[in-house]
């Protein structure tokens, strides 16, 4: 269900207005037909009580006693009809028939209300029912009237009421729905245009800053528009990126001298010690100044991976792979390219080069063998590489990816690198948009028989 609902806040508030509005309407309409419904009773009844007392202003009833023979047999047939009920009664309408009688001050001994329906042209005519009364009621489509009887107290004959029951009219409903269309236009049209000035603007700045956080300071500040705290709002996000830039320029240029005033002197030694006789302490000493150089090599391409200078190349993923993989194979090292599928995606090749080397150098490195697949799931590509290590403890795996970080005894400087090879890696695949996870390889017996890092890439045409 929730896929189908809107994922902007444009879709979600015009939904959620829409939803209110109606609602709304939906119980304004329940009220509106009950308060009709409530009057259309109220002056049906009215209307009967009326006839009862002042029938002389009403309809033509028959009221005691009665001259003539054909009154007295009118009379008769009243009697019978509400005397010996034979019908059902409308026990509710009778009740508060008494009631509006009883205000009245008239003293009731028996009220009856039957309902009955109008009778069709050419059948059986009702003798309740006078013949100007029903031609009305057909003309005016009704199917039902009602029929009351009142008796008074001490007295001996019966008063009668007629009224037709209104055929249902669809006025409220029409005026109901034009009214709920009205105020959608204008609301729902009103508040899209209002929210339509602040999505905008938030919709403009989301991909500002998603550019910018990938080529900081290289795209130009984002005009402020839309209402005022919008436009507070981008002015404020337009200094934080000036500031931003400036802090990573600053950051580069420090780099930069870093490299410069480091690997200057460091070079100047290993010509140096070359004049050292001892050739196991000269292969020490160089050692060293290779291990600083790795080092130092490592924290400045740590430092400059979140702002690449060059650009995404479409790169088939599949033969970049198999080219590291013989690179090692030529050095006589067991890496082994298990599946390989052809995959063409957008990517920095140097850098994804680099996370490579990375993670099957350490897989040489803890577990002497490397196995490699290339593998397409969904979107993404992904890269496995898996090796016969004894893997890293459950508790520690999230912690060999920060910076400086190595595992257990097997993994110390005497084996291992700097701490920054995984660290670099889950960089670049960051930097692509990515992910690095490392998980244990277990085996049929429950134990651990390696480690396995699955570096996945989205695929970008």
């Amino acid at each position: 269900m929730r896929r189908y609902l809107p994922k902007s806040l444009l879709g979600q508030m015009l939904l959620a207005v829409a939803l209110a509005l109606l609602v709304a309407q939906s119980i304004s309409a329940v009220l509106i037909y009950r308060s009709d419904q409530q009057l259309r009773e109220a002056r049906l009844i009215n209307g009967l009580a009326f006839q009862l007392v002042a029938p002389g202003r009403g309809p033509r009833v028959a009221e005691g006693p009665l001259r003539s023979q054909r009154g007295e047999r009118r009379q008769r047939r009243i009697a019978r009809l509400f005397e010996n009920v034979q019908e059902p009664r409308e026990t509710a309408r009778e009740q508060a028939l008494i009631t509006v009688l009883e205000r009245q001050d008239i003293a009731v001994e028996k009220v009856v209300v039957l309902r009955r329906e109008v009778p069709q042209p050419g059948g059986e005519p009702d003798t309740m029912l006078g013949r100007r009364l029903i031609e009305r009621a057909r003309m005016d489509g009704a199917e039902n009237f009602l029929l009351a009887g009142l008796k008074r107290e001490g007295a001996d004959n019966w008063s009668l009421a007629r009224t037709i029951i209104p055929a249902p009219t669809r006025s409220p409903a029409i005026a109901i729905a034009l009214q709920t269309l009205v105020l959608f236009l204008v609301l729902v049209g009103g508040l899209a245009f209002l929210l339509r000035r602040i999505t905008r603007p938030l919709a403009e700045l989301a991909d500002r800053t998603d550019k910018f956080a990938g080529l900081p300071g290289e795209i130009t500040p984002l005009e402020p528009s839309g209402p005022a705290d919008m436009r507070r709002l981008i002015t404020a996000h337009n200094a934080m990126e000036r500031r931003i830039a400036a802090l990573i320029d600053e950051k580069d240029v420090m780099l930069g001298a870093i490299g410069h005033d480091l690997k200057t002197p460091l070079a100047a030694m290993r010509v140096r010690i070359e004049s050292v006789e001892d050739e196991t302490e000269r292969a020490r000493m160089a050692a060293s100044i290779e291990d600083i150089t790795v080092t130092l090599d490592d924290i400045l391409s740590l430092a400059r991976v979140g702002r690449p200078s060059d650009p995404l190349e479409r790169t088939d993923l599949g033969a970049l792979v198999a080219s590291i993989v013989e690179e090692f194979e030529d050095m006589q090292r067991d890496v082994e390219l298990v599946i390989s599928e052809r995959i063409a995606t957008k990517l920095r090749a140097t850098w994804l080069r680099r996370a490579l080397r990375n993670l099957i150098g350490n897989a040489l490195r803890y577990g002497e063998q490397a196995r490699v697949s290339v593998l397409k799931k969904g979107n993404e590509a992904v890269i496995c590489i898996v090796d016969k290590g004894p893997g890293i403890p459950d508790g520690r795996i999230a912690d060999m990816l920060e910076p400086f970080k190595r595992g257990d005894a097997s993994r110390n400087r005497g084996t291992g690198g700097t701490g920054l090879g995984l660290t670099l890696a889950r960089a670049i695949a960051e930097q692509h948009g990515g992910t690095l996870s490392l998980s244990n390889q277990m085996g049929e017996d429950g134990k651990v028989e390696g480690l396995r890092a699955e570096l996945r890439l989205p695929l970008i045409g």
